[in-house]
């Protein structure tokens, strides 16, 4: 009968809890940081055009507008008061599962989802033609989304 003894199975164990630690923290911090790529870029796309004319505020602190306002369907919307802009925002990443972290990065302005996908506003029903800028701020960041998850799983490796 041949015996096999096994020494350092608890050092072993633990080597490898260590290494499932540093992948979930690297995972962690990638997905934050592609989040931020998404929130950065969509804000990009919000200042890249400004509407015409003469913007400002009455005396009355109201905003008043003349000129263009409305950017071509399919533009993203004109920047006129920031609001927009500002209210895109990241929530998390937050762990999802064993494994996993989710996270979201999107506007909290309410006409954020309508200028984004368009749709029947107000109530004469007026059809207001989509205004992308989440979607071309997701085909931006997609691509990259290999590289850097790769790469901090590889730092964390070393």
């Amino acid at each position: 009968m041949a015996h096999v003894i096994v020494s350092g199975v608890r050092e072993f164990n633990g080597a490898l809890n260590g290494i499932v630690a540093k992948q979930r923290a690297a995972t962690r911090q990638a997905t934050a940081k592609l989040l931020h790529m998404i929130e950065k870029e969509a804000k990009a796309n919000l200042s890249k055009t400004s509407a015409t004319g003469d913007q400002g505020r009455n005396k009355k602190g109201q905003f008043t507008k003349r000129g263009t306002t409305s950017s071509p369907p399919g533009e993203p919307p004109y920047l006129i008061t920031g609001n927009l802009r500002r209210s895109v925002n990241v929530e998390g990443p937050e762990p999802e599962g064993i494994t996993g972290w989710k996270g979201q990065v999107g506007p909290t302005a309410v006409y954020g989802r309508i200028q984004e996908l368009g749709g029947i506003t107000g109530a004469h029903n007026s059809q207001l033609p989509a205004r992308p800028y989440m979607q071309p701020a997701w085909e931006t960041v997609r691509p990259l989304m290999q590289v850097e998850f790769r790469a901090a799983w590889l730092s964390a490796l070393t």
